[in-house]
């Protein structure tokens, strides 16, 4: 531990990407380099397709430029229509992604344990406008996958994951991904696994695979055919090959992130007033967040605590706060009521993830903790 009256100088974000040695991706950026081959679906994402299908053990896997329009093809790819029920807990590329395909997106509150979508409420959300639920797989905490599937199968609803937090996560029977008709990844640069921008479709069928790289290729069958209204959503050969060049070390960034994470809740676990959010369903898990709750008993208000971190030099993120249903294109629908979702609402003005990253040294770890055992040491000013 550093000492407790420690002067800190060093910033610390809330997570950086994982970058090995330059010269580990110039052979693949030489491979490019000979192909002349940048895009349109070249060898390097037919490789990573192929690659991250086997080491998410899943059968059908298509690459997109980023998560937003990973999850944007998904819903064009079920034809999707009127209303779809979602959570308020997530980014804000969740209920955009509905809004981009024509789709209202009608919020339920979530689970006080798992902060995903909770099922008890889904059903009295359904209208004869509903079409589809996308749950979120938050912080990687499996959804109830099983409720959501009963309820899906009752009200012939299609159910699409925004799983962007759940790259490598695992239930005891396998990756997360194999639940749902569709299942959207994230690969943008500040997540477990990174394409530096990039994301994926995770589905059960060729067919349906067939349908998502035709989407992503503005509906081109081939030359001379176009069979649906597609979008320009691939992803390039650069982009691929980075990917590549991380998956080669994904194992050695999720050892490190664990024992980070491991680290913080032997550190904090005395800290009166902080609550370390326990992971759930995750047999395997990727520690690509962690989240802690500043109860009523902790000295400061979460908001000040964020503030005396960022005085210190540590970027840490209220994440996720404010809500969705707080900006102005949700609020007036009735679902985005406040009443509508106590839970979510006292989750997100609680809710603090610290910074977290494979790079991330015993002394960074320290100085953010340090800070929130200490926290009147480093107030400097009101949030």
């Amino acid at each position: 531990m550093l000492k407790p009256d420690a002067d800190f100088n060093e910033e610390i974000r809330v997570t950086e990407p994982f970058l090995p040695a330059l010269a580990e991706f110039l052979p693949y950026l030489q491979r490019i380099w000979e192909t002349k081959w940048l895009t349109n679906s070249g060898a390097m994402s037919a490789q990573l397709e192929h690659a991250l299908c086997a080491y998410l053990g899943v059968e059908h896997l298509g690459l997109l430029a980023n998560g937003t329009l990973a999850l944007m093809v998904a819903l064009k790819a079920l034809d999707l229509s009127g209303e779809v029920i979602t959570t308020p807990y997530t980014f804000v590329a969740t209920p955009h992604a509905l809004r981009w395909a024509g789709v209202q997106p009608v919020f339920v509150d979530i689970a006080p344990r798992t902060l995903t979508l909770d099922p008890a409420r889904i059903e009295a959300a359904i209208t004869p406008r509903t079409t589809a639920i996308m749950p979120v797989h938050c912080y990687g905490n499996r959804c109830d996958v099983e409720a959501i599937g009963a309820i899906a199968e009752r009200h012939g609803l299609k159910v699409v994951y925004d799983a962007a937090h759940a790259f490598a996560v695992c239930d005891g029977a396998g990756s997360l991904m194999r639940h749902g008709d569709l299942s959207v990844l994230s690969f943008h640069a500040t997540k477990v696994f990174s394409t530096i921008e990039g994301g994926a479709i995770v589905c059960r069928d060729a067919a349906m695979l067939q349908r998502i790289k035709r989407l992503r290729n503005f509906g081109l069958a081939d030359e001379e055919t176009v069979t649906d209204v597609g979008i320009n959503g691939k992803m390039n050969e650069v982009c691929a090959a980075f990917g590549l060049f991380q998956l080669a070390h994904v194992t050695e960034v999720l050892a490190k992130l664990r024992g980070l994470y491991k680290s913080y809740r032997s550190a904090l676990q005395d800290v009166e007033g902080i609550r370390c959010l326990e992971p759930y369903g995750q047999e395997q898990a990727n520690h690509g967040f962690f989240p802690v709750l500043v109860e009523t008993t902790y000295p400061l208000t979460r908001d000040a605590l964020y503030a005396a971190l960022c005085d210190a030099g540590v970027h840490a993120r209220r994440y996720f706060f404010p809500l969705v249903t707080t900006f102005p294109m949700y609020a007036d629908h009735t679902s985005a009521a406040r009443a509508n979702l106590p839970v979510a609402h006292a989750i997100s003005e609680q809710v603090l993830c610290l910074p977290i990253f494979a790079a991330m040294t015993h002394a960074q770890q320290t100085q953010v903790v340090e800070v929130i055992r200490h926290p009147w040491r480093h107030r400097s000013r009101q949030p």
